[in-house]
């Protein structure tokens, strides 16, 4: 049976501040008003922030060599809303019809993931972010990805949050190191490997 569609938003965002989180408050999705302090709001914040850095990989990924990473990234960003919209709900409040992201989103990442590997060369080495500008952006989504994710493994710990969200950000860092060794592939650029007896000062 195929999976209904999600529920599309309604909106009229015409005003864009209110005043209401002066206090250093704001509202879930479900109408409850919690501190901005709260974990809950570092997860989705910290996936907004991915979001972000995301953003921007994907437009310096904007060459005819790299289109089909680019169009990856641009879904990933989609799918990363889809998160923080969970993410901001309490789970007794979440719709069936509420985006989020399944096992459907994993596996497609997991599809990519190996595609990408087959094109490298086996690493036998640490690499270190910067072979170019693409790929240490695609670093920092990692890294970004990362500590989204501890966080909502705390999270999850707190109030038990849906597992497939700490799935789907484990295989997403997953994703965008391989994306970034594939970018540096594509460009012609060398990756950085660390040297770990290099000299820590040179004369």
């Amino acid at each position: 049976m195929d999976e209904k569609p999600f529920r599309e938003p309604v909106l009229a965002l015409n005003r864009i501040y209110t005043k209401t989180g002066d206090a250093g408050e704001t509202c879930l999705v479900g109408g409850q008003r919690v501190g901005k302090d709260e974990l809950r709001l570092e997860c989705y914040g910290t996936v907004d922030e991915l979001n972000s850095h995301v953003g921007m990989a994907a437009v310096l990924a904007s060459t005819p060599e790299l289109q089909s990473l680019k169009k990856s990234l641009v879904r990933i960003q989609h799918e990363l809303f889809n998160l923080g919209s969970i993410l901001a709900t309490m789970p007794a409040d979440v719709g069936a019809q509420q985006p989020r992201v399944t096992d459907a989103e994993i596996g497609q990442l997991e599809r990519e993931i190996d595609r990408m590997n087959e094109e490298l060369p086996e690493l036998r080495s640490f690499v270190l972010p910067g072979g170019s500008a693409l790929n240490a952006q695609l670093h920092i989504c990692r890294t970004v990805c990362r500590r989204a994710e501890r966080l909502v493994v705390a999270l999850n710990r707190l109030s038990g949050s849906e597992e497939v969200n700490i799935r789907y950000l484990n295989r997403l860092s997953d994703a965008f190191f391989v994306q970034s060794r594939w970018a540096c592939a594509r460009q012609g650029a060398a990756e950085a490997l660390w040297q770990p007896n290099q000299p820590k000062s040179e004369e």
